[in-house]
């Protein structure tokens, strides 16, 4: 499966290179604000300056795929076609590793017929083999990480053996969701539901749960806690993972929805609020954002309210609109709304067959599918946004193609 997904998304990445090799707004393509950021450490100037000029410490971002690219750009080159190989190529071998825990995931829930098609159809799947290669970004590392931390979750929850219950799994736990919040903070989206339900069914089988819990709360604490104290060093404020809360709500209380994205409200094609951005600095420019959003929100409640309802839809179905000036601007949406419907729904009736099947032992798929893209009804979707749980998606969609597939559970505890 792996070898089979690697070599497709290589193909496609021979052709979606030149994309990010354009030398428009020196380079903005590549990376966007995670290639800014690794210029800045490769020049020596630290973790600073997410957009055009060099206008200091940032917390734009979390450091792990910052620092990533910047070691590919320390070895390969600052934006060279060779460091854009190297990158584009990780996140698909990402990608393709997926299937590995796609496999494993379904195995433990639904057996070992649905998990081979579901790796399959993983290896297959189109989002899964395009937006890896199509953009250098963190969203192939936190898919990967949040299957992990989700296939954990199901061992941790019912050990099959007392030796697979030792602390040391609850450290690694612990840790790896420290590495997933620095990666992706909205991979914490889920955690507290997650956390919940392995406390409830640990409860339930009468097996220790509030010491192992401390234990990988401290292991997370200790993994994020530098990233705070270098936060607050630098800003002389308590910042929490990223700074940038104020301009993604900003983006979400646009007057017009035309279009998904409100880029012109943001520093990236405004030069209003790019000379506003360096005038007041990144944290006092994002706190502004904030206080205007909150007074739009305030003024208009009733456009708010249909605004997020829309950005719900369209995560969950990819529609938006079918007015032909949109279509011009976003020509692959027609073919994408069908698809990523039929993927929601096929996931959705593959859930309520699970639900129904094994209620306390499947309510993590529904945990994940339903809690994760909150944050975004309330702020700005991104096409990719939803990325990190479509490997859930495929799983649930297999089951609800094989409803006679025969349920072989494997013993849970050993990965």
């Amino acid at each position: 499966m792996v070898l089979v997904a690697l070599a497709i998304r290589l193909v496609v990445m021979v052709f979606l290179l030149p994309e990010q090799l354009e030398p428009q707004r020196d380079h903005w393509h590549f990376g966007y604000e995670a290639g800014r950021i690794a210029r800045s450490i490769v020049e020596g100037r630290g973790f600073s300056s997410p957009l055009f000029e060099d206008t200091g410490p940032t917390a734009w971002m979390t450091p792990v795929y910052p620092y990533l690219v910047a070691a590919a750009f320390r070895l390969f080159g600052t934006y060279t076609k060779a460091s854009a190989i190297v990158l584009l190529s990780l996140n698909a071998l990402m990608s393709a590793l997926t299937c590995v825990l796609v496999f494993l995931i379904a195995r433990i829930s639904f057996g070992e017929r649905v998990a081979k098609w579901s790796g399959w159809a993983w290896a297959f799947c189109p989002y899964a083999i395009y937006f890896p290669v199509e953009r250098i970004w963190e969203t192939w590392l936190a898919t990967l990480l949040l299957c992990l931390l989700f296939l954990i979750t199901l061992n941790l929850a019912n050990p099959a053996h007392p030796e697979d219950d030792r602390p040391r799994k609850w450290i690694v736990f612990g840790l790896l969701w420290g590495l997933a919040a620095l990666t992706s903070p909205a991979l914490l989206s889920v955690l507290p539901f997650l956390a919940g339900w392995v406390i409830y069914r640990r409860h339930r089988r009468g097996l220790r749960w509030f010491a192992v819990n401390v234990i990988a709360t401290i292991a997370f604490i200790a993994v994020i806690s530098p990233w705070f104290i270098r936060n607050y060093e630098v800003f002389h404020r308590v910042v929490p993972f990223r700074d940038n809360m104020g301009i993604v709500l900003r983006l979400g209380t646009k007057g017009t929805t035309s279009h998904w994205a409100a880029y012109e409200l943001g520093p990236w094609h405004n030069d209003a609020e790019w000379n506003e951005f360096k005038q007041l600095g990144e944290f006092d420019y994002m706190q502004k954002k904030k206080r205007q959003a909150v007074e739009f929100i305030r003024a208009n409640p009733g456009w708010y309210a249909w605004a997020t309802a829309r950005r719900a839809v369209y995560l969950w179905t990819g529609y938006w609109s079918l007015d032909r000036a949109y279509l011009h601007e976003e020509p692959l949406d027609p073919p994408n709304i069908l698809f990523c419907t039929t993927l929601t729904v096929l996931a959705l009736l593959g859930l309520r067959r699970a639900l129904r099947s094994d209620c306390g032992g499947t309510l993590p798929y529904a945990l994940v599918l339903f809690s994760f893209p909150l944050i975004y009804y309330i702020t700005s979707p991104e096409v990719y946004y939803r990325r990190p749980i479509d490997p859930f998606f495929v799983i649930l969609a297999v089951v609800a193609l094989m409803p006679n597939a025969k349920k072989e559970r494997r013993p849970i505890g050993r990965l």
